[in-house]
Parts: C-alpha cells; structure tokens; sequence
C-alpha cells in the first residue's frame, strides 16, 4: 500500500488547516494551509485528488474542532481517520513544534503504520454524549454557583446552624428570612441567589431530557442492564453507554480498563519490573461516574426498594452478574481497608473491577451499542 497510496496529515485548527501530503516514492511532502470552513475542505478534496496517486488516506489529531472535519471529508470520498493524540509517538529531543512540522509528522506515521485511531461517534452518539456532559456542566455550575453564595453569607456572619438538609426545604425557607443592614449586600444576596435558581432549573430541564433519551432507542435496553447494579442510575448508565459508543470494539474487559485509564503504568526494562499509579489516560468522564458509582459498594449488600424497582422487567443473567458485583467488590473494600489501605485508593480499585462486571453485562449483547 506505501507504494501506489498517497498519505495527507491534517494539523486542524479553528481557522486553519495545515495540510502534508505524501506521494508514493517522495520522502518530502508537498505542504500547503487552507482555510478551516466547509467549503474551503470541498476545494481542498479536489486538491487531493488531483495531486494523488493511488488511494487517499488522511489523518488528523482529536481535538477541538471534534469530528467536523473527519464527516466533511467523508462525504466528499475522500478516507480520513481521527488520531489518539496520546498515543502518536514522539521523539524525546524534539523541542520545536510548528503545524507544518506537525502535519508532516503525521503524514508520516499514518503511512508507518504507527497511529492509532479513535472510533468516531455518529452525529446522533455525538448529540447524545453532549447532552450528558452539559449535564455534568450545569451540575459544575450549580455546586460553584451555591459556594458562592455560602461564602457571601459566611463573610456576612450567617451560617446555617438549624436542623436539616443544607439546600432543603428549611434551608431555603431561612435563606429567604434574612436581613441585612446594607441595602447593597440585600442586591448582592439576591444576585446570587438567583443564579443558584437559575442553575437548579437548568439542571432539572437536562435530567428531564435525559430520562426522555433513556427511554429511546438504542439507549433502553442497556441503560436498563446497567440500572440494575448498585450505585448506577440513568445518568450515570447513559453517560457510560453515550461515552462508550461502539462497545463492540472492546473484546475484552482489560481492553475497556485500559481505555479508561485504569490500570497501572508501568516502567520494566531486563530484570527490573515496576508497576506505578494508574495511567489516567483515558476517558474522564466515564473513570468519574465509575469511581463516584464504586462509592456505594462499601456499604454491605443489601437490594433496595429503588434498586428492586429498576430491576422489574431486566434479564436474570444481568441480575446475577449485579449481584456477584455488589458481593465481590463490598467484601474487597473490607479487605483492602482492613490491610490500611486509604479508602479513595480502596474506591479507585473497586471501580476498575467494576468496570469488568459492566463488561460482562454488556458484552454478550453488544449489537445495541455497537
């Protein structure tokens, strides 16, 4: 293929595309920059073609500018393949970086063989992930939005010493009796309340949609299997499954720990073997709501009555692999923290052995998310 195909890096900004193109026997790339906008990609395929030899193949980085320009390209017939930026190689003496450099790098290493490749989610997979993250981000805001009204009232002497929930009922009830003596901390009170207001009813307008997406296809049914383990509800189920689109392309357990970051670096060389923290090089998002999920398996097994409900109706071998999860992973914890390990590092491992039981939910019956 190296001798009849042409190889093109794209370095991919906001406004501009720096552009190497590769032809079969040519060691120096032709190299050129467009604009970043649809039709300046149309006009840059009929470049391509024009100055190709053989078949086209481009590559560019994820980033940004998401994945626009991979379905710009596509449509016009022209192959083009997303990169994992953290797993392009890179030389250690290499102190200058330029988009030329870049897109000729990658150029390069496409026609090597030694890029790896992201699954690019379709235009709906992508709607479906944005609409979780905006959920995580509204959530974001809220908890900054009410620290800074608490830290206004902690500056002001007035802190909540009454009995119940903070941001309950009675919580609210007393935020609304206050009295200030200066008319502007009543405006600065009130300016900051309703932003509490307004991210509170964000935020319910976004859980609204999500239950509505959860009950679409191809969302139902697995985000139904998930619901059945402990700790997972219909955010965290949809983020894992909108996060993990294709879910077919894990073949196995360890393939989807090493995607999310969840397994130990390691740095061994002859006789020497040293295994260090956790890479973290993968998804954050997912690696959040698992270890945020991991939480819950510290407390002894048990079936709540909400937990019951969110079972009715899904298959008994999900059931029993939730089950085995909640057993496993409550008597680890014991384990572990009985040996003094700290409870945070305790919940890190719990998550990347529940991250084996979520594959084993969903593996045998990966068509719906593929």
């Amino acid at each position: 293929m190296e001798q009849t195909s042409t190889f093109v890096g794209l370095d991919v900004h906001k406004d501009t595309i720096a552009v190497a193109m590769l032809l079969p026997g040519h060691e120096a790339p032709l190299q050129w920059e467009t604009v970043n906008d649809a039709a300046a990609v149309r006009r840059l395929t009929t470049q391509l073609r024009r100055r190709a030899t053989g078949e086209i193949y481009c590559c560019y980085e994820a980033g940004p500018c998401g994945f626009t320009p991979q379905r710009q390209l596509a449509a016009a017939g022209v192959a083009c393949t997303v990169i994992a930026p953290s797993l392009i190689p890179r030389k250690p003496g290499e102190r200058i970086k330029t988009d030329r450099r870049d897109a000729r790098k990658l150029a390069e290493l496409l026609r090597a063989g030694l890029l790896t490749a992201v699954r690019p989610p379709t235009p709906a997979e992508e709607a479906a992930r944005d609409l979780c993250r905006t959920r995580e981000d509204v959530s974001a805001d809220l908890k900054r939005a009410r620290q800074r009204l608490g830290s206004f009232l902690i500056r002001r002497g007035l802190t909540w010493r009454q009995r119940g929930r903070v941001w309950g009922f009675r919580h609210r009830l007393w935020l609304r009796s206050l009295v200030f003596a200066e008319p502007l901390d009543r405006q600065v009170f009130e300016h900051y309340l309703v932003a509490v207001e307004y991210f509170e009813a964000q935020l319910q307008s976004v859980d609204t949609q999500l239950v509505a997406l959860a009950d679409t296809e191809p969302y139902r049914e697995p985000v139904g299997w998930l619901r059945t383990f402990r700790g997972i509800d219909i955010v965290t189920a949809l983020t894992l499954v909108t996060e993990l689109h294709g879910f077919a392309r894990f073949t196995t357990a360890r393939q989807l720990m090493a995607f999310l970051g969840l397994v130990p670096s390691e740095h061994s060389s002859g006789a020497t073997y040293r295994r260090g923290a956790l890479t973290k090089t993968g998804n954050t998002h997912v690696r959040r709501v698992l270890i945020e999920a991991a939480w819950h398996y510290r407390h002894r097994p048990t079936i709540s009555a909400a937990l019951r409900r969110r079972r009715l109706g899904q298959p008994p071998r999900v059931i029993a692999i939730a089950d085995k999860a909640q057993h496993r992973l409550h008597q680890r914890f014991a384990r572990l923290t009985m040996r003094g390990k700290p409870p945070t590092k305790v919940v890190v491992a719990l998550a990347r052995e529940l991250v084996g039981f979520v594959w084993a939910a969903l593996a045998p019956h990966t068509a719906m998310v593929a």
